[in-house]
């Protein structure tokens, strides 16, 4: 673990915990364990945690002077709590990474080399893994119509349509915001992430506007992270919601009215086929989840 000086802090890891005390423990310990040549500093945002998660940290960073503690009286999202982190960063290089997830094998320097060393990379994610160590779909194509069609009708993740892990180093669209590397100036370009995006999205959002730059983005399957992925969420009916809400805010902000209508069609159909099978099954929880969702879908 390098040495920190404030005047040369050269990598920034920005964190954002939200209730997932243990599991934002172990990220701390995996980053603090892990080699990084540079000398670097982790940022960690509170979003009002109400598990301890607070206490842990304020001792953990009393002891660790790499750590950073920013405490948030509530809530604030996803992103902009992110943009908080940036903001208060000192490194010129930013690494955003989930609290659920561990770093393997020395991956943070693995990523950074690759991306300090290669300028026409701006923009990099690594290779998440599953806790089995299976792969984590966690790069793909920007969510067109089709892309949108295979993602809520045809397993586009299962068929490699929508989401996937390649083996090789690959530009992409999109990386996950479990894990993304960058200079701190593409993030400031880019201005950071959509705040009007409180929970999914977040990620594509930012990274087509970095795209809509000319910016490029590449997956880097040597650089290895456990994701363990919906920590901070409420059961599948919350994050089902927020996609819901992520593609219908996507579409409203980067395409035309006539993509928008075509999208909303097939988000009530998906919601409707699913309310069916829910009532067939008397599944309370499809019944649920979905009549939530059709009623976002139908939202004007």
């Amino acid at each position: 673990m390098t040495s920190i000086n404030e005047d040369h802090v050269k990598l920034s890891v920005i964190i954002i915990s939200y209730n997932t005390q243990t599991i934002t423990r172990n990220c701390l310990d995996s980053i603090l364990k892990s080699h990084i040549s540079v000398p670097f500093e982790i940022i960690v945002i509170d979003n009002a945690s109400t598990d301890g998660s607070v206490s842990m940290l304020e001792n953990i960073s009393n002891t660790h002077p790499h750590i950073r503690l920013i405490k948030n009286q509530k809530n604030v999202g996803f992103a902009k709590a992110n943009n908080q982190g940036i903001h208060a960063s000192r490194g010129e290089y930013t690494l955003l990474l989930n609290s659920d997830t561990v770093v393997l094998d020395d991956a943070i320097q693995k990523l950074f080399l690759f991306l300090a060393e290669n300028p026409n990379v701006h923009f990099a994610g690594g290779k998440l893994l599953n806790s089995d160590g299976s792969d984590q779909p966690s790069c793909g194509p920007f969510y067109s119509l089709p892309v949108v069609f295979g993602a809520l009708f045809l397993r586009g993740d299962y068929w490699g349509l929508t989401r996937y892990s390649p083996n090789k180093m690959k530009e992409v669209d999109w990386v996950s915001g479990a894990c993304i590397l960058t200079k701190k100036a593409c993030f400031e370009h880019v201005a950071g992430f959509d705040e009007g995006i409180f929970m999914y999205m977040d990620e594509t959002d930012l990274l087509y506007r970095a795209k809509q730059l000319g910016y490029r983005v590449f997956f880097y399957p040597q650089a290895h992270f456990t994701h363990l992925g919906s920590s901070s969420s409420k059961g599948k009916t919350y994050p089902i919601l927020q996609v819901y809400r992520g593609f219908v805010y996507f579409y409203r902000k980067h395409y035309s009215p006539f993509d928008m209508f075509l999208l909303k069609g097939m988000l009530k159909l998906k919601a409707l086929a699913a309310l069916f099978i829910g009532k067939i099954r008397h599944d309370p929880y499809l019944i649920q989840t979905y009549e939530k969702a059709l009623s976002i879908a139908q939202e004007n």
